[in-house]
């Protein structure tokens, strides 16, 4: 009974950790209202979580060797991700990219988790991670500005769908080897900032880095909350199932929403209502 409780309590526990996560998630992409461009925001968040991560690693152990092949691997996709999803936000709307992006993520995760991970649901846990999942991708379906999504930010879209649930897995995976998840994620975020401050400064030049200056700020801010949302989705990774800790992350989309609505003042239709009232039942029935 005792081992029971206890495991009860860490699964209340991780549960509630990753809502927070998803919530600091909305929250660094609501602070991030700095005037700047979609590439020289990026680079402001990564200069941000290097700086962080390497002001924090000396106080946790480092990765175990053999977590290194996962590590240099997520650092690549993450900046994959990063320079696809710039491109799908160049042919399509953000409200139509960003969700159909991370709410195919968990699908993805899930299948491959189930059939290679050798992971296992409860029919219950697997309805949860679709009604997430479609939730999310329900918010994309509203026409844009431009109307129907364009084609290439739709393959775009889809692309940085596949690097999300790639490093998802890889982060999954490693984390669980490193022997210090903490560790992981500081040394992960700083070569990966180091590879996107490289491709930004071969795409811009070195003015790209002094543009971003006066918006420090913010960027700080919000490049803080995404490093301590994602340090706990780390975390999260080796005390729980990896698809259900991916599917429960994308409740981000849900706390956009309701931010957008209350603090924003953005109007919010009555489609997207009903997608995060799918999504609000995927994360009632996570619990069940």
């Amino acid at each position: 009974m005792r081992n029971y409780c206890r495991g009860a309590l860490v699964s209340v526990f991780v549960f509630v950790a990753v809502l927070m996560a998803a919530l600091m998630h909305a929250g660094w992409n609501a602070v991030v209202k700095v005037g700047l461009d979609r590439t020289s925001t990026l680079l402001l968040l990564v200069l941000s979580q290097i700086l962080l991560s390497v002001v924090l690693l000396p106080f946790f152990p480092l990765p175990a060797f053999t977590a290194w092949p996962w590590l240099l691997a997520s650092s690549a996709i993450h900046t994959l991700y990063k320079l696809l999803l710039m491109q799908a936000y160049r042919h399509g709307d953000l409200s139509q990219v960003y969700p159909l992006a991370r709410g195919t993520a968990p699908l993805i995760v899930a299948v491959i988790s189930l059939l290679i991970l050798g992971e296992n649901f409860t029919p219950l846990k697997t309805l949860a991670i679709v009604c997430i999942g479609l939730g999310v991708c329900l918010m994309s379906l509203r026409g844009g500005a431009a109307g129907r999504m364009p084609p290439k930010a739709f393959a775009f879209a889809l692309g940085t769908a596949l690097c999300t649930a790639s490093y998802t897995l890889v982060d999954g995976l490693g984390a669980r080897v490193s022997g210090s998840p903490s560790g992981y994620i500081f040394v992960t975020s700083i070569i990966d900032g180091l590879f996107t401050c490289a491709v930004v400064f071969f795409m811009r030049g070195p003015q790209a880095f002094a543009a971003v200056a006066p918006a420090w700020r913010s960027g700080f801010a919000a490049g803080a909350m995404a490093l301590v949302s994602y340090w706990v989705v780390i975390w999260a990774f080796t005390q729980a199932p990896i698809a259900l800790v991916a599917a429960l992350r994308e409740t981000s989309v849900l706390f956009a929403i309701l931010i957008a609505a209350f603090f924003i003042k953005e109007r919010v239709g009555a489609g997207r209502i009903m997608a995060a009232g799918v999504i609000a039942l995927g994360v009632v029935l996570m619990r069940l």
